[in-house]
């Protein structure tokens, strides 16, 4: 049996003791982590692009024009870079550099305040801005930014259906939702809180509760996609686009689940659940990490969907991996802000994070790469996989910093 079929029976068996865990992986601290990074930031592309996926050979970085989904995810990586810096007491003049870069990388976002054809996915476009506001809360062009970004996820809500529109289609009745669309809340509750716009919170509460419902299974699976009617709300069809059948569950799908229901905002704004105090959206969250637990494979590597048939072999997804042990630290945190703290789950959140990321750091670490991991599966119907991707590895990068944060490790 691995070890996530073991957590299973320690989560509901004997307790175990808060903050006695395995170690996290070496590669999660290694000095090739701010080398890799640092050498992709001090040569950005004129005019500037965003890496989003590598080559599947050498490596390489693949960049893309600013109006695309991916962009915020390399310079929130850099502010990233800037907290783990901070945290490991790094000298002032490196943790300033991250800083510089995190900043400069994420100017080039600043148009598309106003001019972008990134529908739902202005919310993974704010995270440098996000990240911008933990750092100065007042400073105008990171609020202006978000309150912008939040105005067009805003507008892509529809009432009826009780969403926000994730893809826009040929017939505007067809109006289809993502699971992805769950990590965009995010914006919502960070602009009310710079706002007091009570309007955000609302729509993201009828957006969770609309994906709770309609979006997870009795068995803690996911639909990747959900079309509903938008002039009468009703359910047309569930189906995947990335995932291997529209019966599967995508593993990505299932991760962005797992994080968005316990997701925290970044400047204090309480997290989805406890904001809300909706006790279903944790036990959501729970139900969705419970059932990628225990679907993975002994190895503990993260396939591509985990119903995909084994033969030919199934990709792996490494980001799929990251976002999700970074829901399970969400989860962690969740338990031991219980009153009163359930130390048994956090303990086994933890580990099961853990053991997550070392079971698919070891298969996707490359050091040779301009990328931190290899083994991604962007998206497997178009053939795009066994590649690094930005968003794994700021998940990657994000994961580090929580356990240097929470004391489960040290730098």
């Amino acid at each position: 049996m691995s070890i996530f079929g073991v957590l299973g029976f320690v989560l509901f068996g004997a307790s175990v003791v808060a903050g006695s865990f395995s170690s996290p992986p070496a590669e999660l601290y290694s000095a090739l982590v701010a080398e890799k990074i640092r050498t992709t930031a001090l040569v950005p592309p004129n005019p500037m692009q965003y890496p989003q996926y590598t080559d599947r050979t050498v490596g390489e970085w693949l960049y893309f024009s600013p109006d695309t989904w991916t962009t915020g995810f390399f310079p929130a990586t850099l502010y990233a870079m800037y907290e783990r810096a901070k945290y490991c007491h790094w000298e002032a003049d490196n943790v300033s550099e991250w800083l510089t870069l995190g900043r400069q990388w994420g100017s080039a976002e600043i148009p598309l305040e106003t001019n972008n054809t990134l529908q739902h996915d202005v919310g993974f476009v704010s995270y440098p801005f996000i990240a911008e506001l933990e750092v100065d809360p007042g400073n105008q062009t990171a609020i202006t930014a978000v309150n912008q970004f939040a105005a067009d996820l805003a507008a892509r809500f529809n009432p009826t259906v009780g969403c926000t529109r994730s893809w826009d289609t040929p017939n505007p009745v067809d109006f289809e939702v993502i699971m992805d669309n769950m990590m965009n809340l995010e914006l919502f509750f960070v602009s009310e809180a710079l706002t007091g716009n009570r309007t955000f919170v609302d729509m993201a509460i009828s957006h969770a509760n609309k994906t709770m419902q309609h979006h997870v299974r009795p068995d803690g699976s996911s639909f990747h996609v959900v079309e509903y009617n938008a002039t009468s709300g009703d359910v047309i069809a569930r189906f995947t686009a990335q995932g291997y059948s529209n019966s599967s569950t995508w593993s990505r799908g299932q991760a962005w689940g797992i994080y968005g229901f316990a997701n925290s905002t970044a400047i204090d704004a309480p997290t989805v659940y406890m904001h809300t105090h909706i006790f279903d959206y944790l036990e959501t969250s729970r139900h969705m990490a419970s059932y990628f637990l225990a679907h993975l494979p002994d190895d503990g590597v993260v396939p591509w969907d985990f119903n995909a048939p084994l033969t030919p072999p199934r990709p792996a997804d490494s980001s799929a991996a990251m976002v999700a042990a970074n829901g399970l630290i969400l989860l962690a945190q969740q338990e031991a802000s219980l009153i009163p703290s359930n130390t048994t789950g956090y303990s086994y959140y933890i580990e099961a994070a853990v053991e997550l990321l070392r079971a698919n750091i070891e298969l996707a670490w490359r050091p040779s790469w301009q990328s931190l991991l290899a083994n991604g599966t962007v998206n497997n119907p178009e053939h795009n996989n066994l590649t690094g991707i930005v968003y794994g590895d700021y998940y990657f990068v994000k994961a580090g910093n929580e356990l240097l944060n929470m004391n489960i490790t040290a730098c």
